[in-house]
């Protein structure tokens, strides 16, 4: 089984084997990217909502990783979908390869090379440069704002 981003539909992806998705994909798509989601609806492919409990456990994956205000809400519901069907996730995002790998699922990528190594990601404050785990609205010593630092 195969779990499709809409990067999947954008370009082209031929799943090899059963195919799923989510309804808020097809609302990103447009022109024949669109007209490829309704044919592979028409030929099986299933529509899954994923539930809120497995949805709660991708966003806690998301802010272990340092990616939860990078992912969409889409991006966290196809996770999600893949991870209750236990199919491999399609999709170029790496913030959604980051995440599915620190919940061990397989990803495909499409157009774009995947990840090759999972990152768990600092935020380093911009005026002092302290650095933290977690995301912050602003750091608590000097109250500069915090962006998301590659961690090597």
């Amino acid at each position: 089984m195969y779990v499709l981003d809409s990067s999947a539909f954008i370009d082209e992806y031929d799943a090899d084997g059963p195919a799923a998705t989510i309804p808020a994909v097809r609302a990103e798509l447009e022109d024949a990217a669109s007209y490829r989601f309704d044919a592979m609806e028409g030929a099986g492919m299933s529509v899954h909502v994923p539930d809120d409990v497995t949805v709660r456990r991708v966003r806690e994956a998301a802010s272990g990783t340092g990616d939860r205000d990078v992912l969409s809400e889409t991006d966290v519901r196809v996770i999600a979908a893949a991870l209750e069907l236990d199919a491999v996730l399609v999709t170029d995002d790496y913030a959604m390869q980051n995440v599915a790998d620190a919940l061990d699922l397989e990803v495909d990528s499409i157009a774009k090379e995947g990840i090759s190594e999972r990152r768990d990601w600092k935020f380093q404050c911009q005026g002092c440069g302290r650095e933290f785990d977690e995301k912050r609205e602003r750091c608590p010593v000097c109250g500069s704002s915090l962006a998301r630092k590659n961690p090597n």
